[in-house]
């Protein structure tokens, strides 16, 4: 079990509703401002960050997926530099850097039977209507204990079907036991 903790320490970031968003205006000619259209994007966004929330709290990874893109995407998570030092002291062929999948970690939420509780902060959206960032802050309990924090970032792309995740990048600063 603690293994498994463990893995879904590093796999694990969920945003936990929104506390704010910021949306840079787009300044393509001058100063005009952002375009109803955006808007309605920036609103469409934060529906795939709810839907990404509620599927990790009903374990539903196959919701969880399907707010991915299909042909892959990018999955990386970056220990802190305290964090792999302690990590590199007990086992000397850490990797910093950890590459990822959505798909494992939609597996890995389907079948933990733990009770998650993310939640995050300083929450920024930026969006020209076709592809948008998220930046965010987190803290991340399991049963009731934290586990993980740090900094998130996701890229999202509009597709045919609307709204997709096409990139998370996260930091990792495991609470040490």
């Amino acid at each position: 079990m603690k293994h498994f903790i463990r893995t879904l320490l590093f796999a694990l970031t969920i945003p936990a509703g929104v506390v704010s968003i910021a949306q840079s205006p787009s300044t393509t000619e001058g100063n005009k401002t952002v375009s109803a259209g955006t808007t309605s994007d920036t609103v469409d966004v934060q529906h795939v960050i709810d839907a990404y929330h509620e599927a990790v709290l009903a374990h539903d990874g196959p919701r969880l997926a399907s707010l991915f893109i299909p042909q892959g995407g990018m999955w990386l998570n970056v220990l802190s530099d305290d964090a792999f030092a302690r990590v590199k002291a007990k086992s000397p062929d850490a990797a910093k850097i950890r590459v990822g999948s959505y798909t494992d970690f939609a597996k890995m939420v389907s079948n933990s039977k733990a009770s998650f509780n993310p939640t995050h902060t300083n929450l920024q959206l930026n969006s020209d209507g076709t592809i948008a960032s998220v930046y965010f802050d987190y803290v991340f309990l399991i049963d009731g204990k934290e586990q993980n924090r740090g900094s998130e970032t996701w890229v999202l792309v509009k597709g045919p079907d609307g709204w997709r995740i096409a990139a998370v990048t996260y930091s990792s600063n495991p609470h040490i036991s």
